[in-house]
């Protein structure tokens, strides 16, 4: 079933940042970006958004554009890096970097989520999306995307790169 997964546009935080639960304002471009990202998506049939503004902004832009309700699911949200959220990743000290690297599905140094949790919900909020109407446009965050290739086996999952504003086209199985 066929799942459109679009990262959220740039938010207003400096570069080197960590954040993920945090709920971010976004960048002054937001509203051009909004606008050009609605008229260049392919066809869908719902809307589905992380509740976090980035997202559902972005969600209720294209809802205006589109004519399709926005269905809040948190389980699309962001990664929660615990004590990290906000720190530049520069001053996380790398002792905790290292654990983390080490056991990278399981560790959690921040106090927050580990990665093996973010996969676990993504997948479950993936697989229940593609039960319904599809293809399903799904507005959310680097990690829930990274978090579908891997249960998809993409290679090099965990690495993949997916630019502000921009979407990718999954076969959900």
């Amino acid at each position: 079933m066929a799942l459109i997964l679009l990262r959220h546009t740039r938010p207003a935080v400096a570069e080197g940042t960590c954040y993920g639960r945090t709920d971010l304002d976004l960048a002054p471009e937001f509203a051009g970006d909004a606008r050009r990202i609605a008229s260049e998506l392919p066809d869908f049939t719902r809307i589905l958004s992380s509740p976090l503004s980035r997202c559902h902004r972005l969600a209720q832009a294209i809802s205006a554009a589109r004519d399709l309700p926005v269905t809040v699911d948190p389980r699309l949200t962001e990664m929660d890096f615990g004590r990290w959220e906000t720190c530049p990743w520069a001053e996380i000290p790398r002792a905790e970097i290292d654990a983390w690297r080490d056991d990278f599905l399981h560790a959690r140094p921040h106090g927050g989520e580990s990665v093996q949790d973010l996969y676990t919900r993504v997948r479950e909020a993936l697989a229940e999306a593609a039960q319904g109407p599809v293809p399903a446009l799904i507005v959310t965050h680097a990690g829930v995307i990274k978090a579908a290739l891997a249960a998809q086996r993409a290679p090099e999952a965990w690495r993949a790169e997916t630019t502000f504003g921009t979407w990718r086209r999954i076969d959900w199985r």
